[in-house]
């Protein structure tokens, strides 16, 4: 877990992913045949293959949602507006850092205790909202968080309850970290594994990587809802906790390809790993852009079930994160080992496993 929690403690909101791809660069340098930043910033690792010729890439985004410096008040306040989806319900009271110096702040918003009868229950958006750094004036302030300046919540990696994490921005660095690790291994394809960029607001990063990477199969690995809490009906839970990694059948931006869905979890249970589907349609993910991109990609998504994604304290299973790392490891192992699974998912023919 000690990689996990090294990348969630790193600050890499949308657009500003450095700390991340830096850490992830050198963690992975003597694992791959070659490494490049492309000039929007993915991560973009190979590993050669020993003999077949088709392209199998990994996907994983190193951004995480937050928010940027967009103005002042006189009193030293700094005005913002959010990075990706973020809830306005969450921010208030909420601790934040500013900037590469960490510069520490609170979301504030008008206190319950003067607000007006017709106030009291509102949700207050972010346009009602300030953050207070300590500073007491307008001038400090922009010394301190320039216009345009990154801000990351604040939220320490902790390891509780029955085999629980928690932790910011485990969407997805849950993905960054099942990805280091299968790149141990060794594969007779060649494999890319893309640690992009810019998902958060509008997979930009991956759209970029499938269109210089051409794959033949594409797997994206990512952070996804769990909704099995209260005032949630069961009907309506999107995926439960410890239940195993989810693969996805279908969301707003993917139709993955059904036979590669099949074969995935046909593998999953014929090696013993907990998985479970994705029961709902919402979101999407990397996976809509790289579908698309070239003459078209086969694409799966199996994702790790987080409770409370894009705030402060996300928490995840560690069982979900270890059956993810070893889901993946299974599918390159198998696709490597028996070269006719690969050719039959490209055919489009159903594989026996």
């Amino acid at each position: 877990m000690l990689v996990l929690k090294e990348l969630t403690v790193l600050n890499g909101v949308s657009g500003n992913e450095e700390a991340v791809r830096d850490y992830i660069k050198e963690k992975i340098s003597p694992y791959v045949d070659d490494i490049k930043v492309d000039p929007i910033g993915n991560l973009i690792a190979y590993k050669k293959g020993k003999s077949q010729d088709s392209v199998v890439m990994l996907a994983a985004h190193m951004d995480e949602v937050g928010f940027i410096v967009t103005g002042y008040n006189d009193m030293g306040m700094l005005k913002f507006e959010s990075i990706g989806g973020v809830d306005d319900r969450i921010l208030p009271g909420k601790p934040v850092t500013i900037g590469d110096k960490k510069i520490p702040g609170v979301i504030g918003a008008k206190a319950i205790h003067l607000q007006e009868r017709d106030e009291i229950g509102n949700v207050w958006k972010i346009k009602n909202m300030y953050i207070d750094i300590g500073a007491s004036s307008k001038e400090e302030a922009e010394k301190l968080a320039p216009l345009g300046e990154y801000i990351s919540f604040y939220g320490e990696f902790e390891e509780y309850g029955s085999n629980c994490i928690k932790a910011k921005a485990l969407d997805d660095r849950v993905g960054c970290a099942v990805l280091m690790e299968v790149l141990k291994g060794s594969y007779e394809f060649d494999l890319y594994a893309c640690f992009t960029v810019q998902e958060e607001i509008g997979l930009r990063g991956a759209e970029v990587a499938a269109n210089r990477v051409k794959p033949d199969i594409a797997i994206v690995i990512e952070g996804t809802t769990c909704s099995d809490v209260p005032e949630t009906e069961k009907h309506q839970y999107s995926t439960k906790l410890g239940k195993g990694p989810a693969i996805t059948l279908m969301d707003r931006g993917t139709y993955p390809d059904r036979k590669l869905v099949n074969y995935i979890y046909d593998l999953a249970r014929k090696n013993d790993i907990e998985v479970q589907f994705k029961q709902t349609a919402t979101g999407g993910n990397d996976s809509a852009k790289i579908q698309r991109s070239g003459k078209g990609v086969k694409v799966a998504v199996i994702s790790i079930p987080c409770r409370y994604i894009h705030s402060p304290a996300s928490i995840m299973n560690k069982n979900d994160f270890e059956n993810c790392k070893k889901l993946l490891s299974c599918i390159l192992n198998d696709l490597s080992n028996n070269p006719e699974n690969l050719n039959k998912i490209l055919k489009g023919d159903e594989v026996n496993v």
